[in-house]
């Protein structure tokens, strides 16, 4: 699993193998089982934030319905950052839940200060991948807003095929706004 960080180090930054390697000692690295939750709607913040090696985390929200929402999935080599743990008084808008058995770096924001203070590059890094994460959110929540359901569901074709067998359909109508009965037409007209 630390070649896999190694190689998006080797992406971001200019540190040398020796440095690259020195920085992987020190991240926490975790295996989570299918199920687990890493925060719950209605708990407290979180300091940590988290990049995934292996697996699936599903983000959503209960509505004021009680229906289930769901805002994104996170698979390999995708950072899930937060941010509201600056409001200590305020808590989660959203649970994040393994879908999948998972392996994911797990930081604690106030460890990885400490790491910048050694490695300046690995706070470059995280910044560029912030910066990347910020951009792809941008555009692709301006896509969706503009696109139709059977566009949404092409797109997901086209830049996420991988979740088409990796969650449940339902889940997956959430994510692209529509009903599962809905889904299950666009499917059947886009084949």
């Amino acid at each position: 699993m630390k070649e896999i960080l190694m190689k998006y180090m080797a992406k971001y930054t200019s540190l040398n193998e020796e440095e690259q390697q020195a920085i992987t000692e020190e991240i926490i690295i975790e295996e989570f089982e299918k199920g687990t939750y890493l925060i719950k709607q209605g708990g407290s913040p979180t300091k940590k934030c988290f990049f995934v090696l292996k697996g699936c985390v599903r983000q959503y929200h209960i509505d004021n319905d009680g229906k289930e929402v769901t805002s994104n999935f996170y698979t390999e080599e995708q950072a899930i950052l937060l941010f509201n743990f600056e409001e200590p008084d305020q808590s989660s808008n959203y649970s994040l839940t393994c879908m999948e058995d998972s392996v994911l770096v797990v930081a604690d924001l106030d460890s990885e200060q400490e790491m910048y203070k050694v490695y300046s590059e690995l706070e470059y890094m995280t910044r560029s991948m912030m910066e990347s994460y910020l951009s792809n959110a941008q555009t692709e929540l301006a896509t969706f807003v503009r696109s139709s359901p059977e566009e949404r569901y092409k797109t997901i074709i086209q830049t996420r095929t991988d979740l088409l067998t990796r969650v449940p359909q339902h889940q997956l109508a959430s994510y692209l706004g529509v009903t599962p009965e809905s889904l299950s037409r666009i499917k059947k007209r886009t084949r």
